[in-house]
């Protein structure tokens, strides 16, 4: 049972306890319990380790703790053992009796477990030497990989809560508004709005109640990195909010999270109530006079409430859409109170500023972006999790010395930054400083975070149409320019991909994006456009392949694809007639070509994906 804290010193007392009562030279098995690694089957995995400990006897000698987000998604389940650094991937339930009996109580290594570098070919038995995490910066993220994310012991023990303690009883709220505007913190959630200033302009705003809100509402295909650090740490999370919180004037506060969500909403629902329990949170924290509470809400996964306007109006229960700007909800925001709204990972990074002040925290990044920024590397890439890096980093450095490059030896093609209404961003550019004004010079976007890789067989035409797809279904249709221009595009693109296209749709295309960016009602219709605006700015050739030529240089478009048999090659082995669903392939006899009716061929590309000897061809 949690006892309450009524002062600094009771705080500062506890952490003192719980870190002399942590035995660092003890064995530590840390699971990563995150929600790509639950994929994989942690949990089986974590339950074979208790079994495996308390079988042979080993209770009170080797301790094990399911932890959060580790990163390095594409190898789960991850396994860490400390002291020692150890770095197991790909963990399985039977795994677990070599690696007791092995590293636990001979001291030895698993070798057939250790990450191999796919290029030098060696086995690299610690962490911090995987280059996965070698150029990361993990000032934010690190600590997931550390605690239980259910323990706020283990989160205090770290040093969690010190900066809130600091802010009640150190600082003014003018002060720590001062403190995050020197910093340089610029919202992570995708506008990139000073912080600092957002909050002041907050405080200063007329109204008695005022509120802050948490916006874990991540909808971008690809993007998970606020899911894992409430999932992972949502201490952090919280205690950002409380500062903010005491130095905008708000007794109140919201996190609003995706339903989909579900272990980071019990993630922070568990926080929320430990922190109460221990006086970090509710009535007079930590007996400064202070009074705050946080409530959570569930959104219904539309992908407009990640705009402050629309999940405001929905935390008011109703229909989720966006209004007219004019009126900044930093002064009438949730109930037409001013309400500072602020993404998970802007939060989190609000405990660090306070603790190792704005002048440290301004020497990582460039001039106009400050800090860190934690992205999903997802797609045709190696190398697929989060990464945490330093803003200014080179998006080469992030594909190929962090994401290991390209997979199966493919071209590198274009890379999309900030989500479905971010840019596609080409070959030509990847020694482009990654931050907030590079990309939108660009013509692309920081947004939450995602970061999608596509190599040489991805069609640019049908990217834009399919991030114009989701848009479309996505709208809320409030305004004319996002429901009706998102559609006409899309039809365009239907167009165009299906060898429909006009040569004057180019051009039709770029002028309804910038009617589109000029008057739509909010960033879904305004920044909808950049996908299709990049790829012709960047890709051009490829959609006068498809207008022009009517064919689709990548292969992909169906419409645009004839597949055809390669005579001279074929053996007449027969794969193809069987991989057949519409029996459009005729078998002839042994060592005879087959014969390909391409008025029954639908294109689905199953009789040349079955064939390994080049006997079908595709153009």
């Amino acid at each position: 049972m949690l006892t309450r804290l009524h002062s600094r010193q009771d705080l500062e007392a506890l952490r003192k306890e719980l870190v002399n009562n942590r035995k660092p030279d003890k064995p530590r098995i840390t699971i990563c319990s995150g929600t790509g690694c639950h994929a994989y089957g942690c949990v089986k995995a974590t339950e074979a380790f208790k079994t495996g400990v308390a079988n042979q006897g080993l209770g009170d000698k080797v301790d094990i703790k399911t932890t959060g987000c580790h990163g390095f998604c594409e190898k789960g389940p991850i396994v860490a053992i400390q002291p020692g650094d150890i770095f197991y991937q790909q963990v399985k339930p039977e795994d677990v009796p070599e690696i007791l009996d092995e590293t636990i109580i001979r001291n030895s290594i698993v070798e057939r477990l250790l990450y191999t570098d796919p290029t030098t070919g060696r086995k690299i038995t610690h962490q911090h030497e995987v280059p996965f995490y070698q150029k990361q910066e993990r000032i934010i993220f690190g600590s997931n990989g550390e605690i239980d994310p259910t323990s706020i012991e283990d989160y205090i023990a770290i040093g969690g809560y010190s900066a809130l303690a600091k802010a009640l009883f150190e600082m003014t709220p003018e002060q720590i508004i001062e403190e995050v505007k020197h910093s340089g913190l610029r919202g992570r959630g995708g506008g990139g709005f000073p912080a600092g200033i957002k909050w002041e302009s907050c405080r200063h705003a007329p109204g008695d109640i005022k509120y802050v809100i948490v916006n874990a509402d991540e909808g971008d295909p690809g993007a998970y990195a606020d899911r894992s650090l409430l999932e992972g740490n949502p201490h952090s999370v919280l205690e950002g909010l409380i500062i903010g919180a005491y130095a905008i004037g708000c007794r109140e506060g919201y996190v609003y999270v995706r339903h989909e969500y579900p272990l980071a909403v019990e993630a922070i629902r568990i926080a929320i109530e430990q922190a109460q329990q221990l006086g970090l949170l509710g009535d007079d924290i930590l007996g400064s006079g202070f009074d705050f509470h946080v409530r959570i809400t569930r959104g219904g996964g539309a992908f407009v409430c990640g705009e402050s306007t629309a999940l405001m109006a929905s935390l008011e229960g109703k229909v989720g859409e966006p209004r007219a700007k004019y009126v900044h909800t930093v002064e009438r925001g949730l109930w037409d109170s001013p309400s500072n709204l602020n993404n998970v990972e802007t939060w989190s990074n609000v405990p660090v500023i306070i603790n190792k002040g704005a002048d440290w925290y301004r020497t990582l990044g460039t001039d106009g972006s400050k800090g860190t920024k934690i992205f999903s590397l997802v797609g045709k890439i190696n190398n697929t999790g989060l990464v945490e890096v330093p803003m200014g980093i080179t998006l080469r450095e992030i594909i190929y010395d962090i994401g290991g490059g390209i997979r199966d030896g493919k071209k590198f093609k274009a890379v999309q930054t900030g989500g479905p209404s971010g840019g596609c961003i080409p070959e030509s550019l990847l020694d482009l400083p990654v931050d907030f004004d590079e990309l939108t010079k660009a013509g692309s976007m920081m947004g939450s975070g995602g970061m999608i890789v596509m190599d040489e067989t991805t069609c640019m035409v049908d990217i834009a149409k399919y991030f114009l797809t989701f848009l479309e279904e996505e709208s809320c249709g409030k305004c004319v320019p996002c429901r009706e221009g998102v559609k006409r595009m899309r039809q365009i693109l239907d167009d165009i991909t299906e060898g429909k296209g006009d040569e004057k749709d180019i051009d039709l295309l770029e002028r309804l994006s910038a009617t589109l960016i000029d008057s739509s009602l909010c960033a879904l219709g305004a920044t909808a456009p950049n996908p299709v605006l990049t790829t012709i700015r960047y890709f051009k050739d490829e959609y006068e392949a498809h207008i022009k030529e009517k064919r689709c240089p990548a292969g992909v478009c169906k419409a645009l694809i004839h597949y055809y048999i390669v005579e001279e090659k074929c053996p007449g082995c027969g794969l193809c007639v069987k991989a057949c669903p519409q029996e459009a392939i005729t078998f002839m006899g042994k060592k005879k070509p087959v014969v390909l009716d391409e008025s029954k061929c639908i294109k689905c590309g199953a009789c040349y994906d079955i064939c390994k000897l080049g006997d079908v061809g595709k153009e």
